[in-house]
């Protein structure tokens, strides 16, 4: 397999992966299982979190491996990437921090659904509003950080360096319509809170400060 094939089938399988996802997250098809399958619901986010697991290593395992090294940074400079890639994972640890881990595990939703106090028209998660913290120069932090983590290697194939563009695109347009549903669900002042925050990449703060 060449390695132009090789690119093809791995975007493809990660597409895959990026369209199943945003069904499976979609607001439409939480209402439509909530209405047909209600009593489901308090194991949806559980379920889609191991769904996702398991396509996204299917996907890992059935991408081609191209061979070609595109860089390879030698001691010290490798160093100085290692450095801003522990940066980066500084910045997921403090994104961590302002999740309710319980609500985007599932692990809440279960606790609510076993007591009967699950509220149905909250579909899968409890969200809240949050523009404190991280959320003050990106919509998305953890995307962010994310991204900047996987990008910052000290060596770079074809196949990682496909498979990090692929993953930045989803995390694009996957909060595109992630925030399709978060304007459904606070309104006016979500639309206000994107006039002045960035999506992913903090540029409206720094044109803030010019």
């Amino acid at each position: 397999m060449s390695n132009l094939i090789a690119i093809a089938v791995i975007i493809a399988l990660f597409s895959l992966f990026g369209i199943l996802h945003s069904i499976m997250a979609s607001f439409n098809l939480k209402e439509k299982i909530a209405g047909k399958f209600p009593k489901f619901m308090p194991y949806y986010r559980a379920v889609f979190n191991i769904l996702s697991l398991i396509t996204f290593y299917l996907v890992y395992e059935l991408s081609p491996k191209p061979y070609g090294m595109i860089y390879d940074l030698k001691p010290p400079f490798d160093l100085f990437v290692y450095f801003f890639q522990l940066l980066s994972l500084a910045g997921i640890v403090y994104s961590v921090r302002y999740f309710d881990l319980g609500e985007f595990s599932g692990v809440s939703q279960i606790k609510r659904g076993l007591k009967g106090t699950y509220r149905l028209n909250s579909l899968d998660e409890e969200t809240s509003f949050r523009i404190d913290g991280p959320y003050r120069f990106s919509r998305h932090p953890l995307y962010l950080f994310l991204i900047l983590f996987l990008g910052f290697r000290p060596y770079m194939d074809i196949f990682y360096l496909t498979a990090f563009l692929c993953l930045t695109a989803y995390f694009i347009i996957g909060g595109y319509f992630e925030e399709k549903s978060l304007v459904k669900k606070f309104g006016e002042p979500y639309l206000e809170y994107k006039k002045n925050v960035s999506m992913i990449f903090p540029f409206k703060l720094f044109s803030k400060n010019v």
